[in-house]
């Protein structure tokens, strides 16, 4: 049966005739060698063109990263090595390596070496840390040196093609080759060699149009791939997925499947002849290259194949080999959120009979399933062994521990009990593009989701919908549907259909078999159910989880990650990346449940739950709480005291607000207490509240509207003290003490203000204020020290102030 790999391209970039690509280890960046003598850098994510380098006149036949000294390396033919740094775009250095073409060149993944291939027949080892010198030579072909590759499994060994026909492989400490293969009848092209599992691989691709699988150990051809009608330019064997990729000069890339060399996929993008493939460890990106330019493609879905029970017991794939983990070996208290866990892979890895596209346990965790490649396989959970298989495109289980559903073929679905014992087969009326498990059977259409019951295959509800994944909670009644742009929340009220007659039944299945708990616009990556809680990740690499219609966000993570599932014992939630680290957060249950419960306005339950909760979440269930508008009960189990002063505040209960306002110490609550206080018609406490943050401003205008002249005049004794020159000035001359208010105005040196204030308030300390106003301007400006005009001695010019005098003494 064939792979099924979804093959979908990226970026596309017409240019001169591609030479060599390499892909960048940790940025989205694709480096294509050309033969007009320049480079591009494409940023295959965004599909823009970021990076252009001029190397030569000359074509570039190598071009390679260097991402640990952020450098590019390029081989060309004008005899020499070019380093670039692409962040500086400079150009570091040239080194003459050959005397004729170069032809390739090969990174050694920790040394400070470069290898170099060339058409006068030998092969160079580069130093970087030693001013790029060379050396080693290593020579033995009889022709061009067409490629060279490092084992990725025994990194002091290479090996390299030639166009005399034979591969040779190499040790770096000796100039002399260990030993020859030879099979091909026309030159050698390019070779590679394979990444994952025990088989000691190398692959090759001639001008006699064949793809050989070497096996260099025993040193004998294992295989052959026949396909291409014309010379064998590229060969790659992927890193991640178990394919081996061919590229020819008839124009086609060809994937065959790595363990039954079988063909699986053509493809040809009209780009004329292709030169060059490179795929990138831990990623299924490929990057080709052809006459007319560049393609990116991806195969298959990056994301990794594990699953978990509800035990803690961890079955994951990795390069077609099952390993499994047990997360009761961790001690729990050493467990930090977001902390990568220490785990060993438990007893020898198993190898997987078929590619696995889906892994799942069954819901008592005694079995599991692999699916791919056409065909499920049922595993014992414990020991890996074989209890069942058949042909399948798609494999769920079903709500019985031996119940299973598979999808035949795009029109037909059949279901199991037992383990072996087929129970039915149906052939759904709009058709079957997916199935899924849980509670009931669903199947999934073009523009459409069915629920089936697993028991008699009744249509229970159809929903037009596209969905893109399923989940059921636990106990049977919560369903999450989510699609591309958002996910609902559904609750099957399986009373209602086991009630419910033939006859109440519509062309949709019952009406009201589902009832709507919420929707949320998110694109959920993985998620799980605890309870009423629904835990997902979603696109923008968040961890959440919704109940009752509230989103709570438990980490922000840095990269993808996918939820390996809940334990309940240990009240955490456990998630993997892509290359199966796993980590956790802490997620206690009966914080949970206790969240379920007030969600079903079962607060009787809630209470009973609350002493089982942890005092470090009660702020946070506090929170939930008052969202629920259970504001009261909010505040008996709050913790902190700014919550806590808070929903007091709402709950107008001021008193215990003054309390908290006196444990917090902050003037922003006191604040917050007074303007509630004067809402509430409590000016007293209004009054203290401005009292405890001297807010003079406040207490002016709270004693000064209530019309209380002792309140004003204390008020501006303590403003008076406190330096609060405003409203001590505005508190004397609300009371009358207008000679208090002159000396503020003298004391904060405002002399012009006092003299003018005195004229009109006090006429019998003018001359004094004036005096001062003149020796205070005499230190600065002596003219306009001498313009200012004492009404005691000018009294030609202040007619009425004489009279002013005596009227000013009859109010004293």
């Amino acid at each position: 049966m064939q792979l099924k790999l979804d093959i979908r391209r990226t970026l596309t970039a017409r240019s001169d005739r591609v030479k060599c690509v390499d892909l960048h280890p940790t940025e989205p960046w694709m480096l294509v060698s050309l033969y007009n003598g320049k480079i591009h850098v494409w940023n295959h994510q965004n599909q823009q063109l970021i990076k252009t380098f001029e190397v030569c006149s000359s074509p570039v036949r190598a071009g390679k990263f260097i991402a640990r000294k952020n450098w590019i390396i390029t081989g060309s033919d004008d005899y020499r090595i070019t380093v670039f740094n692409y962040n500086t775009l400079e150009r570091q250095h040239v080194v003459d390596a050959h005397m004729d073409y170069i032809r390739c060149l090969a990174v050694h993944p920790t040394l400070p070496i470069v290898l170099s291939g060339s058409d006068d027949m030998t092969i160079k080892m580069w130093n970087w840390d030693k001013n790029w010198a060379c050396q080693k030579v290593f020579d033995g072909h009889s022709h061009y040196v067409m490629q060279i590759v490092f084992n990725p499994k025994d990194n002091n060994t290479f090996a390299s093609a030639s166009l005399d026909k034979t591969i040779k492989i190499w040790q770096l400490a000796s100039s002399i080759p260990n030993f020859t293969l030879e099979g091909h009848v026309n030159g050698i092209n390019c070779l590679d060699y394979t990444h994952a599992g025990e088989k000691p691989y190398l692959i090759s691709g001639a001008d006699d149009r064949l793809v050989k699988i070497w096996d260099y150990q025993n040193r004998s051809c294992v295989q052959s791939l026949d396909g291409h009608t014309k010379n064998i330019s590229a060969v790659a064997f992927h890193p991640e997925l178990p394919i081996i990729i061919t590229g020819s000069e008839d124009g086609t890339v060809k994937i065959w499947n790595a363990n039954t060399y079988s063909l699986e996929n053509t493809l040809n993008y009209g780009l004329e002849r292709a030169w060059t493939i490179c795929c990138l460890k831990g990623s299924n990106m490929v990057g080709i290259g052809f006459d007319d330019g560049c393609v990116m493609i991806r195969l298959g879905k990056e994301d990794p194949t594990f699953s978990m029970d509800e035990g803690g017991k961890i079955v994951w794939i990795k390069h077609s080999e099952m390993q499994m983990i047990n997360l009761k070996q961790l001690a729990i208290e050493d467990i930090k959120d977001g902390e990568r866990l220490n785990l060993s892979v438990k007893g020898d890895t198993k190898s997987c009979e078929v590619f696995a596209n889906t892994l799942a346990h069954n819901s008592n965790g005694r079995y599991v399933a692999v699916c791919g490649e056409g065909e499920y396989i049922i595993y014992t959970a414990m020991a890996l062994r074989n209890k069942a298989y058949g042909s399948a495109l798609e494999f769920v289980w079903g709500i019985e521990p031996e119940d299973f559903a598979i999808r035949e073929s795009a029109t037909t679905v059949k279901v199991f009990q037992k383990l072996t014992k087929e129970k039915k087969s149906f052939k759904p009326e709009l058709g079957a593009d997916g199935i899924y498990g849980g509670t009931l059977l669903g199947v999934r259409s073009a523009n459409h989701l069915t629920f089936y019951a697993w028991d008699t295959l009744e249509l229970v509800r159809r929903i037009e919908i596209q969905p893109k994944g399923v989940f059921w909670g636990g106990n049977g009644e919560m369903v999450a549907i989510t699609t591309e742009e958002s996910f609902y929340v559904l609750k099957y009220n399986a009373s209602v259909v086991a009630e419910a007659s033939e006859e109440g039944r519509a062309e949709d299945g019952y009406e009201d078999a589902f009832e709507v708990v919420g929707e949320v616009a998110e694109n959920v990556k993985t998620a799980t159910w605890v309870g009423d809680c629904f835990i997902y990740s979603n696109s923008l690499n968040r961890l959440n989880y919704y109940v009752g219609g509230e989103i709570v966000t438990i980490s922000h993570l840095d990269r993808p990650h996918y939820i390996l599932g809940y334990i309940p014992r240990d009240n955490r939630i456990y998630l993997c990346d892509k290359e199966l680290n796993v980590l956790s957060y802490s997620l206690h249950l009966s914080v949970l449940d206790f969240e379920t419960s007030v969600m079903r306005k079962d607060i009787q339950n809630a209470q009973q739950l609350l002493p089982t909760i942890p005092q470090s979440y009660y702020t946070k269930i506090a929170h939930f709480l008052e969202k629920q508008g259970f504001v009261s009960q909010a505040l008996s189990v709050s913790t902190d005291p700014d919550h806590k002063f808070d929903l007091a505040l709402q709950l107008s209960k001021l008193d215990l607000a003054v309390e908290l306002a006196r444990e917090i110490g902050s003037d922003q609550k006191w604040q917050q207490l007074a303007d509630c206080s004067i809402l509430s018609g409590r000016l007293d406490l209004a009054e203290k509240c401005y009292e405890a943050t001297q807010d003079f401003g406040a207490l002016l205008v709270l004693s000064s509207s209530s019309g209380n002249l002792d309140k004003v005049s204390k008020l501006a004794e303590v403003a008076h003290r406190a330096r609060k020159f405003n409203v001590a000035f505005t508190a004397y001359l609300l009371t009358q003490q207008n000679l208090k208010a002159l000396n503020i105005l003298v004391e904060t040196n405002k002399l012009p203000d006092a003299a003018f204030f005195a004229r009109t308030y006090l006429p019998s300390e003018v001359p004094r204020v004036t005096q001062l106003w003149k020796a205070e301007q005499q230190k600065t400006n002596a003219k306009v020290a001498q313009g200012i005009a004492d009404p005691s001695e000018y009294t030609n010019l202040f007619p009425s102030f004489e009279e002013s005098l005596r009227v000013s003494f009859q109010y004293l």
